[in-house]
Parts: C-alpha cells; structure tokens; sequence
C-alpha cells in the first residue's frame, strides 16, 4: 500500500502537538531509530505507543508530489550516492525551497545534507519506497552495473560495434568490473543462481532470490560476446569452444567469506547462456536443524531418528526444496569424536569439519554405487549418500542400513508416502525397505514474508483461501501478507522456510510396506497415526505470519484437489 505523504513539520512534532505521544516517548522512539534505522513511525507502531491509522492521518496532512516531474537537472547537482542512502531524491525548486521526495521525512540528517549540498531550505515529502526506488532506478540505474558499465562505453565511444575486437575486451578493466559487480551484487542479494542469457537486443541478467527468478539488468549486445567470454576465462573453459556445453568453477572471497560459483553454459540461438550456482563454502558449518523450520512435533520425530545407530534416514523433495540444507544440518546433529561419518556426494557443495567427504567422480569410475562399496571399508558409523539415483546404489545403502550403519540420503519424491514405492521401483525388494527405513523427511521450501514491510488482514468470510486451510466460512482469521518494499524488492518476501511431512516408519507401517501397499495407504496410515502433511504444516506456518497461502499453493500444490 503507498504510503500518504507526509507534511513538512516532523511527524514526531506533530504526534506532540495532538497529544498521542509524550515527549519521553517520543525521545524513546528516536532512541530506537539511532539503532536500528527503522523509519520513526513504524517504530512507534511496533512499540504500541500509537496505531497505524493515526501515523497514516498525521502523514496524510502532506502536499501531493509526482515523481513524473523530476528536474533531471536539478539531479546532476546532487551526488549518487547520497539519493541512494537516504532513499531521497530532489523533485524541484520552488525559489528558495527544494521539494525533497523522501522515504522517511523524519530523518534530518538527511535534511540537514541535502540542505547543505544545495544552498535551500528543504520541505521533505513523504513517498513510498519502492516509488523511489523506481524513480531512482530510472534516473541512475541499476547500482553497481552502471559503473563499470559507463566506464566501459567512455572507452570504445566512437568505434564501430563491428570493428571491436572481442579478445581485447575481455580483460579490459570495465568488463573486469562488471562482471564482478554481477557476482557481487548476486551476494549481496543473496542470490542461489545467477543467469546471463544471450538475447536478440542485448545481454539478461537475472538473479534466482528466494527460489524465484528477477531481473536485475539488460546489458548492450556490443558487450555480449566479452562477458560470456570473461567468466569463461574465470572458470577455466576453452573460451574458443562455443558449440558445446561446458562446466567449470570459480573460487570467490567476499569480505571474510568464501564462496564458490558453478559455472555452467550453455550454446543457445544467439550465444552462450551462463548459469552460475552460488555456495557460501562456510555457510552449513554451523547449521543446526533447529534452524530449518520444523513443526515442534516434526522436531521430535527428526531428533528420534538420528538417535538411531543403524537404520535408513531419507530426505525427499523436488530440486531446490532444501534437501541438501537438511542433511549437512543433520550431520552437524551427530557429527562428535566418537562417529566416523562418511560422505560420498555430487559434488559435495560445502566443507564439514571432521567428516570425511567424496565427490562422485564419474568418468573416473567413482559413481555413488562404487563409493559407497569403499566407504563400507573405511569402518564408517554414519554414511550419507548425496542421491539415490539407481537400484544398485539403494540396494547396497539399503544392506549398509540393516548392518549395523546409520544411513543418510535423498530423493526425488512429491511426498514421504511415495519414497517407498519409488525405491521398489528400482529394484529394492519391499522386505529389504521394511526393514532397514527409519523416517521419511519430505519438504518444500515457501519464501518468507519481509519483516519490513508486513502487516495483518482479516480474511473474507468467503475467501477460496478458507477451503484450502479448512477454516470455517464464519470464524474471524487474521492473516499476514507483505506489502512490498526496498528491502524485499518489492516482492513482500525475503528468505525462506521449509515446510515438512516425516513418516516415521514405526510398527503399525512396517507391514504395509513389506506388503507393497500403494503410497495412498500408507500415507493414510500415518495420517491416522498423527503425521503432519505437507499442506498441514504449510497452513500451520500461514497462520502463524511465516508465509501466504498463495505461497504455500505455489509451490506445493499446484493441481491438488
């Protein structure tokens, strides 16, 4: 929702004059603005001393402004980079007075900089921030990109776009720049993949945040060929090759963290596509499953079988559902002096601190099957299989699982239920899955609503949403959406959290697996047996503010009736 604009008076001044705030509550707020840089109207909000409304009557007291009629002029006398940190930019001059388009009014600092920088008096006005950051974006730009960008065309301005010599652009200094900029501003996004995709009228790029693809920028077709070609060097690819794909790596150091970029290509119609996976090497070393989002009663179950000394634990999911997340915080779980825990992955994607890891290694013979026959001569205590992918490597994890080996692996399954038949289908005899499963762990990942811009609406009597959570038509619910924001990217989401469904395989579901039962019946059993679904545990997070229904129907249960 845009929020009203704000008068020139400060909006705490004005809270004063009507009597709905003190002045130490007043002085309180501001204490807590100096800390956190939160806008001082949400902050009084969030502390109860005033409601929504009454912030939203006090800003509603402003002059209107357009961001349509901005005086590009006026913006070339101010500095960049002061407009991006305050999320403030000059509208217009009114003789002496600018007209200051601001995201937070309250803030004088700002005031008082602009002030100074331009000689006038200021009369700020309150305009939502992702209003600004549009108008900011069209004026100035993608941050970071431009840069190296205009760096790069005050050095080839007036040659010819055919007579570039693409050799000697590649490392030159502002395609250096740029294409770091690209991994960098993906880190700071924290972005899971980065996509530079050849197009007809120039380069895409676009960043994979929170398992949803944005784009960031559209660079010239004059550049195209030196990009692709840079990252290649980078990665260690046969550059002069463009009619295959091709694989490589790149080591990156952001601050204090190492990251590690998969770079894959790919030719298309009109280049090569580059898609680069994102892994912060140290970012799994202290994962603890307390931080996956587990159902208090799913917590319990996960915690109960990892206490296990033998048996199979299986993580199941579609790719990107966090699989691979839940499995290296399982092993931080039981990872102690005392276990030999022994990996054998493809390809192990981060480093764990006292656990042997091994990454599959195809053309050299090293597929998951022949790894985990070494591993069971390495006298391992925990095995962790990357992926099931084939019936010889589920038999022989399967044999490890009921010989005295903790067993851990994933899945490509819709639900816990439809592992079983999935591993029968390889081959597994349904005895031997009896036998040697201890739990099934299958997840989604759904984004988080922002923190930043969230608020609260009640649900209509009548909404489809009622259905899908099983409320009744009459019962009053109050549910949580975000409005979209600069630090969300207005998309009203940021960061993740799972969604689980664990079947333990207990005694009342043995049978039924040793039987071959359909996956129907068995989940019908655990059901009975208290299993949280899937789309159990997704309705538990919306109503407890975590995500929206519309999320939690994106991304696991697209056609489910």
């Amino acid at each position: 929702m845009t929020e009203a604009k704000a008068s020139s008076k400060q909006l705490g001044e004005q809270l004063l004059e009507k009597g709905l705030i003190t002045r130490e509550q007043l002085w309180e707020a501001l204490r807590v603005q100096s800390k956190t840089g939160d806008r001082l109207g949400n902050i009084l909000v969030k502390m109860g001393m005033v409601s929504q409304d009454e912030v939203d009557q006090i800003l509603g007291l402003a002059p209107s402004v357009s961001l349509d009629t901005i005086d590009s002029d006026l913006l070339k006398t101010v500095p960049e980079q002061l407009i991006r940190k305050y999320l403030a930019i000059p509208v217009k001059r009114e003789g002496q007075k600018l007209i200051l388009a601001m995201a937070d009014p309250s803030n004088v600092l700002a005031v008082d900089d602009f002030r100074l920088i331009l000689g006038c008096e200021v009369e700020p006005v309150q305009v939502a921030a992702e209003d600004l950051e549009a108008a900011i974006q069209k004026h100035f730009g993608i941050p970071q990109f431009d840069k190296a960008f205009d760096d790069f065309d005050l050095q080839i301005a007036g040659g010819d776009e055919e007579e570039q010599d693409e050799e000697n652009l590649i490392d030159d200094a502002p395609i250096v720049r740029l294409v770091n900029s690209v991994f960098m501003q993906a880190i700071e996004m924290n972005a899971s993949d980065i996509h530079i995709e050849p197009q007809e009228t120039g380069l895409r790029v676009r960043y994979r945040v929170d398992g949803v693809l944005r784009e960031i920028a559209h660079l010239p077709k004059k550049i195209r060929p030196a990009v692709i070609s840079r990252i290649k060097i980078m990665s260690e690819m046969d550059i002069a090759e463009k009619r295959v794909p091709q694989d490589g790596r790149i080591p990156l150091r952001a601050g204090r963290r190492d990251f590690d970029l998969r770079v894959s290509t790919l030719p298309t119609t009109y280049g090569e596509k580059v898609v680069s996976r994102l892994l912060d090497k140290s970012g799994m070393q202290n994962y603890r499953i307390e931080q996956l989002g587990f159902h208090p009663e799913n917590l319990k179950k996960f915690r109960s079988a990892l206490r296990n000394a033998y048996g199979m634990l299986l993580i199941t999911g579609p790719t990107g559902s966090g699989k691979t997340t839940t499995l290296y915080a399982a092993l931080n779980q039981i990872n102690t002096i005392e276990r030999n825990i022994v990996t054998v992955e493809d390809p192990v994607e981060y480093m764990l601190v006292g656990i042997n890891q091994t990454q599959v290694n195809v053309k050299a013979g090293m597929t998951f099957a022949a790894g985990l026959r070494s591993i069971l001569r390495q006298d391992p205590d925990v095995i962790m299989v990357g992926e099931i992918r084939d019936g010889e490597t589920a038999d022989i994890a399967m044999r490890a699982a009921i010989t005295g080996h903790l067993v851990l692996s994933t899945l490509h399954t819709n639900d816990a239920a439809g592992a079983v038949g999935r591993l029968v289908d390889m081959g597994v005899e349904p005895f031997m899955v009896s036998a040697s499963l201890l739990g099934i762990v299958a997840q989604r990942l759904v984004r988080r609503i922002c923190t930043e811009c969230k608020e609260a609406y009640e649900l209509p009597l009548h909404a489809p949403e009622r259905q899908f959570m099983g409320l009744e038509s009459t019962a009053p619910v109050m549910l949580h959406r975000g409005t979209g924001c600069g630090r969300c990217g207005n998309s009203g989401y940021k960061g993740r959290v799972a969604v689980h469904e664990v079947l333990m395989v207990n005694p009342a579901i043995r049978p039924l697996i040793s039987a071959n039962k359909p996956a129907d019946k068995i989940k019908q059993k655990a059901v009975e047996l208290g299993m949280i679904t899937l789309k159990a545990d997704g309705v538990y997070k919306v109503l407890e503010g975590l995500t929206t229904v519309d999320e939690v129907m994106r991304v696991a249960y697209v056609g489910e009736e």
